[in-house]
Order: structure tokens, then C-alpha cells, then sequence
């Protein structure tokens, strides 16, 4: 009798040991889900209100920005926007059909010239969140009178701020008779050589300004200048862009406001593609025109008021760079942040990092 209470005992000894085991899995399994779901929570709220990373995947802004380069951008700078679309966490997989009403909270600051900012891309067809992200440098606010004349940029009458050591463009390059220019030579300076024009003593090399100054004193260099376009060249015909239409390529743009909050335009036939987006893609209206007459949700009008402010961007490497001189303003709903550190970076092309990179503040 005594053996079988002995039995009896061991058994419910385990039993009370197993449902102990079992109750300390259980208590470990949720506290790790606890902790993810956290932290996964919170990375969620980090990544809508206050910081991004985003990676770029091509040349339009070298030499600030390489390809390869992953970036932090700040939402905060400019105020963050609250959730707009449905979306899979952590992608940009969003569910058509369904957007939010939204609003931007308060950030900290606001654009300023020369910021490199992060948007998504305009003239995109799908709703503001959901779209491309382009990142490029704001060189127009609201209300800045710009105009392009020979390649060069001008804001407010004034010649705009060039960044040397980083701004890229096509120049030039002419060489002395019987000489020719080393392609390895140019790349080792920095810049890339792109083509040999009508196979004489003339090239065609993208670089910096600073590395123009250098490649003058070289002894085998006749002259380097920027490389501008003819007026008669037209590289917008078959680009299909509306905005651009007023002239004929980016080495050459008249003058032009940039949209802002509460102006009034005259709309008329001559600069309808200046406003067509503003008006009817990114301000929501009803337009039908009739010769040259506007019937803007069915009332006849020859004006408009702008209903938010609009920016101007450019990449840093000009002649690469499908900008703001193509498709047009950037409204302020599209805003995203402020690209502000480099946290890595990887060479593609060496298949290394570029320790140089990382942790590199953008200017």
C-alpha cells in the first residue's frame, strides 16, 4: 500500500514538475513576443513620425550623395505627416483604393535653400505616400524668381550657390594639337570621361567645378568650359512632360515664380503648362478649356489661387539628373524630410564599404 502512495506521490510530483516547465515556456515565449511586438511597434511609430532610412539607387546627386549610400532622413525638420494609405509594415506595399485623411504636424523648421530634401515623385499616378521617393537639393522656395541662362542657375537676379567640391555637370574639354586626354587620368581625378566630340581635339567629361579648376593647369589642356546645350536643341520633345514645353532643354529656362500659398495667377494658353499639375493633379480641380477660355469646376475663369506652397529641386549632378527643370514644382503635401547623415555605404562596383562614408553629415 505504501509503494502505491509512493507511486502515486512521484507521479504528481512530475506532473506538478511538467506544468511547471510548461508554465516558464509559456511565460518566456510571451515575453519575447511582448518584446517584439514593442519593439517592433515602436519602430513603426519612429519610422512614420520621426526618422527614415532610404537607400540611393542612382547617380543624380554625385557627389553629395553615391550610389549606395543609406540614409537617414529627418521628418521631424519639416513636421512629419500623418498615415495617408493602408500599408504592409515596414514596405511599400499599400492597399489600393484606401488613403486617409491626413494632416502635417509641426516640425521644427522649415525648407530652406540648398536643403537636401526628401519627396515623393509628383507627376507619379498613385495617392501622395504611395508614390516613388526621389531625394534632390532645393534651390527654389516659394516665391523665388528663378531663371536657367547657359547652364547657369539664378534666384532672385542673383547667380545661385554652387557647392564645388560636389555640384557636377558636363564641361568641355579641349585639348592641345597632337595631345590626347587620358580617360584613366580623368578618373583618377574624380571626374568621368564620357565621349570624344566630332573625334577631334574636344571632349566631353562630367566633373565638379573644383575638378575643372585642377584639370585647367594640366599642361596638355587648351581650355575646359561648361558644356551648353544649343537653344535649338530640344531634349523635352520626346520626354512627354507638360511643364516643360515653354523651352527647349535644361541649359536654358525663362524666367519662372515658384508657386505659393494664397498667390493669384492668370491662367492663359502660353503658360497653362506651367500650372496644368498644380492646378488639376496636386489641387484636386475640375479644368476644361475651350480655346482660350478656363472653366475650372464648371465656373469660366481666367485666374487661380494657389491653395499650398510649391518648391524647385535640382540634382547635384546637373547634366544627370531628372529634375524639377523637366517635370516641374514639388508641392509641400509631397514633402518627406530632410536627408540628414549617411549611415553606410557600400561600392557596388569595388564590392567594399566606404568607410570614408559612414556616419558623413549631408551639406
Amino acid at each position: 500500500m505504501a509503494n502505491n502512495k509512493d507511486v502515486e506521490a512521484r507521479r504528481e510530483e512530475r506532473r506538478k514538475r511538467r506544468q511547471e516547465e510548461h508554465k516558464q515556456a509559456k511565460s518566456w515565449f510571451r515575453g519575447w513576443w511582448e518584446a517584439l511586438l514593442f519593439a517592433a511597434i515602436a519602430a513603426l511609430i519612429i519610422r512614420t513620425f520621426f526618422f527614415q532610412a532610404y537607400r540611393i539607387p542612382t547617380p543624380s546627386m554625385e557627389n553629395t550623395l553615391m550610389v549606395g549610400d543609406f540614409l537617414v532622413v529627418s521628418k521631424i525638420d519639416y513636421g512629419p505627416r500623418t498615415p495617408m494609405v493602408l500599408t504592409v509594415p515596414f514596405t511599400n506595399i499599400y492597399l489600393p483604393g484606401l488613403t486617409f485623411p491626413w494632416t502635417r504636424l509641426p516640425g521644427y523648421g522649415k525648407v530652406h535653400r540648398n536643403d537636401v530634401v526628401v519627396f515623393n515623385y509628383p507627376i507619379d499616378i498613385a495617392p501622395i505616400a504611395a508614390k516613388t521617393n526621389y531625394v534632390k537639393r532645393c534651390k527654389g522656395l516659394p516665391g523665388d524668381t528663378l531663371f536657367i541662362k547657359n547652364k547657369r542657375l539664378y534666384v532672385n537676379g542673383h547667380k545661385a550657390k554652387r557647392f564645388p567640391r560636389l555640384q557636377q555637370q558636363h564641361y568641355q574639354v579641349s585639348v592641345k594639337n597632337n595631345m590626347r586626354l587620358s580617360s584613366a587620368r580623368v578618373q583618377e581625378l574624380g571626374g568621368k570621361l564620357l565621349r570624344r566630340i566630332n573625334n577631334g581635339n574636344n571632349y566631353l567629361v562630367n566633373m565638379t567645378l573644383a575638378q575643372a579648376d585642377t584639370m585647367r593647369t594640366w599642361q596638355n589642356i587648351q581650355s575646359v568650359q561648361p558644356y551648353v546645350l544649343p537653344k535649338s536643341v530640344d531634349e523635352y520633345s520626346q520626354a512627354g512632360f507638360s511643364f516643360s514645353k515653354g523651352w527647349s532643354n535644361p541649359d536654358h529656362m525663362p524666367k519662372i515664380v515658384v508657386p505659393f500659398k494664397g498667390e493669384h495667377v492668370k491662367l492663359t494658353p502660353k503658360d497653362w503648362h506651367i500650372y496644368k499639375n498644380i492646378v488639376t493633379r496636386y489641387e484636386h480641380n475640375t479644368v476644361q478649356r475651350n480655346g482660350k477660355n478656363f472653366i475650372i469646376n464648371g465656373k469660366k475663369t481666367d485666374e487661380y489661387t494657389i491653395k499650398q506652397n510649391y518648391y524647385f529641386m535640382m540634382g547635384d549632378n546637373r547634366d544627370n539628373s531628372e529634375d524639377s527643370r523637366f517635370w516641374g514644382f514639388v508641392p509641400h503635401s509631397h514633402i518627406i524630410g530632410k536627408a540628414s547623415i549617411i549611415y553606410f555605404s557600400w561600392n557596388y562596383k569595388r564590392m567594399l564599404p566606404r568607410f570614408g562614408r559612414i556616419f558623413h553629415l549631408i551639406h
